[in-house]
């Protein structure tokens, strides 16, 4: 019988998932707050409804989900808990969420104009849950400053009609991970502003919601009733080298083996374009993994795997399916094919993190995690039930 096939593979660690998730939420709790785990974008990588499952099993009281889709997808999944979504485009279907009690959010008057038309479409005996967002410095979605007022008094109509209940008022900052930039002021000053046309107008909303990750643990005077953690509840620092240090875990080990190992001579080049050539005789190690599953094409001759207990360089070019990283002196080499390679982790093994791939790619940890997929099959552990 031949021996089971080993692929590369994304290991999660979601009792990792689990650990963050009560961290966060431990040093919010002084202040009143509690966390909505956002589980966007498949998880940020990490599987959304395995993601999920795992924050609802730290206690988290709300998740957050970007598209409709998403929203539809968890609560198809079996999850019954609070859950907000807020990007639409025009013409999407509002009555999905709406009638799965999933909290949907609205920038504008034509959002609250789309959402009392689909209000048709919904067999509800209850109000639709709207949340309400302005835009207070980011610039992306949420309503302007000069349109509040309209949205506002648009809001309170249909509450008084009994066909919403706005449950939330809440924005997004642009510079939290740079805790002493200005721009954090002045975000929580405008929001507040809007809080107070909120309550002006007789909104008296049930969860008020600015900080994600960075604020909620650098800027306490932004948690209000809720913060929104995305990548620190994966375990990775949404402002890396500024601390405090929490205990965080990076819950995602990308891992893959080796498909052959081989000895090229001094002055053999690699990969497209020979951006790398060997100084003396190289063993080289190729990795089945390239941009087709995510694997960052800046990352040629930047970044490092561990093979074998230590860190190697990748050497050359990334390709769609494959790299290749130098094993060393092919006299004190002793990798061979079918080894493990570990192309980035928690680091508690020496292993590189995926902070350590962003820097060697000139990005961010999130693009790191998220966009890996493609063919890489993902494999979930410290499941509970």
């Amino acid at each position: 019988m031949s021996p089971e096939v080993r692929r590369p593979e994304i290991v999660v660690d979601v009792a990792a998932i689990r650990r963050n998730v009560g961290i966060l939420r431990d040093l919010v709790a002084p202040d009143g707050s509690d966390v909505m785990v956002v589980v966007k974008a498949d998880g940020y990588g990490h599987g959304m409804v395995e993601a999920a499952r795992a924050a609802r099993q730290a206690g988290a009281p709300w998740l957050g989900v970007a598209t409709i889709e998403e929203a539809v997808r968890l609560r198809e999944a079996g999850d019954t808990g609070r859950l907000l979504c807020w990007l639409t485009v025009p013409g999407d279907d509002w009555a999905a969420a709406i009638g799965r009690d999933v909290d949907v959010t609205a920038y504008s008057v034509a959002h609250l104009d789309a959402i009392r038309t689909s209000l048709d479409e919904v067999d509800r005996s209850t109000p639709a849950r709207v949340q309400l967002k302005i835009d207070t410095g980011l610039s992306r979605g949420g309503s302007t400053r000069d349109l509040w007022p309209d949205v506002l008094e648009a809001a309170r109509a249909g509450e008084a009609d009994g066909v919403w209940t706005i449950t939330g008022v809440w924005s997004h900052f642009a510079c939290s991970d740079e805790p002493d930039h200005p721009a954090n002021a002045a975000q929580e000053r405008e929001f507040r502003d809007a809080l107070a046309g909120a309550e002006r107008v007789g909104l008296r909303p049930e969860v008020r919601h600015l900080a994600n990750s960075a604020a909620a643990i650098h800027r306490p005077s932004s948690r209000f009733d809720l913060v929104r953690c995305g990548i620190a509840a994966y375990g990775l620092d949404p402002a890396p080298g500024i601390g405090p240090e929490l205990g965080l875990e990076p819950a995602m080990t990308v891992t893959a083996p080796l498909a052959l190992v081989k000895d090229l001579h001094a002055g053999a080049s690699v990969s497209y374009g020979h951006t790398w050539t060997a100084p003396a005789e190289t063993r080289v190690g190729l990795v089945p993994l390239g941009y087709g599953d995510g694997v960052p094409r800046h990352a040629g001759n930047t970044a490092e795997v561990r093979v074998g207990g230590s860190r190697r360089a990748i050497r050359g070019r990334i390709c769609m399916d494959q790299f290749l990283v130098d094993l060393g002196d092919p006299g004190e080499a002793a990798a061979e094919a079918g080894d493990d390679v570990v192309l980035f982790g928690p680091g508690t093994s020496g292993e590189p993190t995926a902070a350590d791939w962003a820097r060697a790619c000139g990005t961010i940890h999130y693009e790191i995690v998220t966009r890996m997929g493609g063919r890489l099959a993902r494999r979930h552990i410290g499941a509970t039930r």
